[in-house]
C-alpha cells in the first residue's frame, strides 16, 4: 500500500492519528448504515414481489373477461362505451425519507359521485362489467407497485454508492493512513537513535580530551 507523502514529525503523526480515529469512526457508521439500508431493501423487495404477483394474477383475470367482452360485443361498441371513463381520481406526490433517501410517496383520492360504469347495463355483458371493475380496483396497486418499484431503484443506486465509499475507507484510505503512521514512526525512531548515537559520540570525545 502506498503511503501518503507527508513530512515524517510528531505533528504530522499526530494529525495522522486523529485523521485515523476519523476514518475508522465513519468507516463503521458507513457500515452500520449500509447494513441498514440492506435489510429496508430486502423489505420493500419482498413488498414488490408479493404486489406485483398480485397484480399480475389480476390483470390477467381483467384481460381475461375483457377479451371475452370482445367475443361477443363489436369492438367499436366496446370503445364507444367505455370512451368516457365514469370515475375521476387525483393524485398527490410527495416524498419519504428511507435512510436518508426520499423516496416517492403517492396518495390517490377517488371521486365517490361518479358512476363506476359508464354505460347502460342493457347494452354491455357483464364479462366488460367485471373487467372494468377488476381494473379499477387495481388502479391502487398499480401506483402503489410503481411507488415501491421506484423505491427499490433508489435504495439500490444508495446501497451501491454507500458500498463504494465504505471501500474506499476501507481499502484504500484506512490502510493508507495506517502504513503513513507506521512510516512516520520508524523514520522518528531512526532519527532518536541517530541523534542519541551523535550524543555518545560527543560525550566520548569529550572523555577523550578531557584524559
Amino acid at each position: 500500500m502506498a503511503r501518503m507523502k507527508v513530512n515524517p514529525t510528531r505533528m504530522e503523526l499526530r494529525k495522522l492519528k486523529e485523521r485515523l480515529k476519523t476514518a475508522t469512526r465513519g468507516h463503521k457508521l458507513l457500515k452500520d448504515k449500509s447494513d441498514e439500508m440492506i435489510r429496508q431493501f430486502m423489505i420493500y423487495v419482498k413488498r414488490n414481489k408479493k404486489l406485483r404477483e398480485e397484480v399480475e394474477q389480476e390483470l390477467g383475470v381483467a384481460l381475461r373477461d375483457f377479451m371475452l367482452a370482445q367475443a361477443v360485443t363489436s369492438s367499436s361498441d366496446i370503445e364507444e362505451a367505455i370512451a368516457m371513463p365514469g370515475t375521476t381520481v387525483e393524485l398527490t406526490t410527495s416524498t419519504t425519507n428511507v435512510m436518508s433517501v426520499n423516496v416517492p410517496s403517492i396518495n390517490i383520492k377517488t371521486s365517490e359521485n361518479n358512476e363506476l360504469y359508464p354505460y347502460s347495463f342493457a347494452t354491455m355483458t357483464s364479462e366488460l362489467d367485471s373487467s372494468i371493475a377488476t381494473m379499477n380496483k387495481l388502479l391502487v396497486k398499480l401506483l402503489e407497485l410503481a411507488e415501491i418499484e421506484k423505491t427499490c431503484n433508489m435504495l439500490a443506486d444508495e446501497i451501491e454508492k454507500n458500498r463504494r465509499r465504505v471501500n474506499a475507507l476501507e481499502y484504500v484510505m484506512i490502510p493508507q493512513i495506517e502504513e503513513t503512521i507506521k512510516y512516520i514512526n520508524m523514520k522518528l525512531d531512526e532519527n532518536e537513535r541517530s541523534a542519541t548515537i551523535r550524543l555518545m559520540k560527543v560525550k566520548s570525545m569529550i572523555a577523550e580530551k578531557t584524559q
